[in-house]
């Protein structure tokens, strides 16, 4: 027998398992001693007993609550982490792009710097003097010009003595040393054929090169020639030397050939070759 706790209905069919009037889950009831059963004549018939049941009154029903009804708990907040690494990974790559930055700021910056430095191995490497054996204290003008300009068509046929040559040609490598000081890219268009190749520690450079290349200088305080000689032959000259220069921190020495044909009225460079005597 069971029994609904909500409504106190009572039903003794053993499948029933809810109350068939507001669905509460039945509970059994078990069978006292303080059962009555009455029996009711009816024209001398027996009639069917009818059985009731009385519950202590002691006992109650417990609250009722829908089936599968559970409270709800606040599942324990886990700390998020990925906010943190995502910053973590934000700040390398900051840091990275800045080492990247500050690098292609500062390496051309060290690299200008030694190659100013170095620039007597190639650059600044020839001067000019009518004493060749006194140290030269000209004036490093840009627009210094020690020569007449002549032009180009100028048909004058090349000078046959040799002591003019070699005078005219130290006036020319004087003039050339102060350009490549400047970086008088003007001058030097004049100085160098367009056919000019040089030979600098084993790597050639052209006239292109040398022009788009070429830097100021001021490490070089003065310059002394030595051992100057001119082969003359026709409208070509080569002048070998030896040229010493005194830079802001040491001292260096070079032995130099250069190349010059006679065109225009003027001997322009077509070839040079400078190494360094160690």
């Amino acid at each position: 027998m069971k029994s609904c706790p909500t409504c106190n209905q009572t039903f003794t069919d053993p499948n029933l398992s809810f109350c068939i009037d507001d669905g509460t889950p039945l509970v059994p009831v078990a069978v006292t001693e303080d059962e009555v059963t009455v029996v009711s004549p009816s024209g001398g018939h027996e009639s069917v007993p009818r059985t009731e049941v009385h519950k202590p009154r002691d006992w109650q029903a417990p609250d009722y609550q829908p089936p599968g009804f559970q409270h709800a708990t606040a599942a324990p907040s886990s700390k998020k982490k990925w906010p943190w690494v995502v910053g973590l990974l934000a700040l390398l790559v900051i840091g990275v792009i800045g080492i990247g930055i500050a690098g292609a700021i500062l390496l051309p910056k060290m690299m200008r710097a030694a190659s100013n430095k170095n620039s007597s191995n190639s650059n600044v490497r020839r001067s000019g003097n009518p004493d060749s054996n006194r140290a030269s204290d000209a004036p490093l003008s840009p627009s210094e010009n020690t020569g007449t300009p002549v032009g180009d068509d100028d048909a004058t046929p090349p000078p046959t003595d040799k002591d003019v040559v070699l005078a005219a040609l130290t006036d020319l490598e004087h003039e050339w040393t102060v350009a490549n000081i400047n970086a008088d890219k003007q001058k030097l268009n004049r100085i160098l054929a367009d056919d000019y190749v040089g030979i600098s520690d084993g790597k050639n450079q052209g006239k292109a090169e040398y022009l788009r290349t070429i830097e100021r200088d001021t490490t070089i305080q003065k310059w002394d020639f030595e051992d100057l000689k001119v082969n003359l032959m026709g409208d070509r000259a080569t002048l070998d030397g030896v040229l010493r220069l005194q830079l802001s921190d040491q001292e260096a020495a070079f032995r130099f050939t250069d190349k010059f044909v006679w065109r225009g009225g003027r001997w322009q460079a077509v070839g040079s070759d400078v190494s360094r005597i160690k």
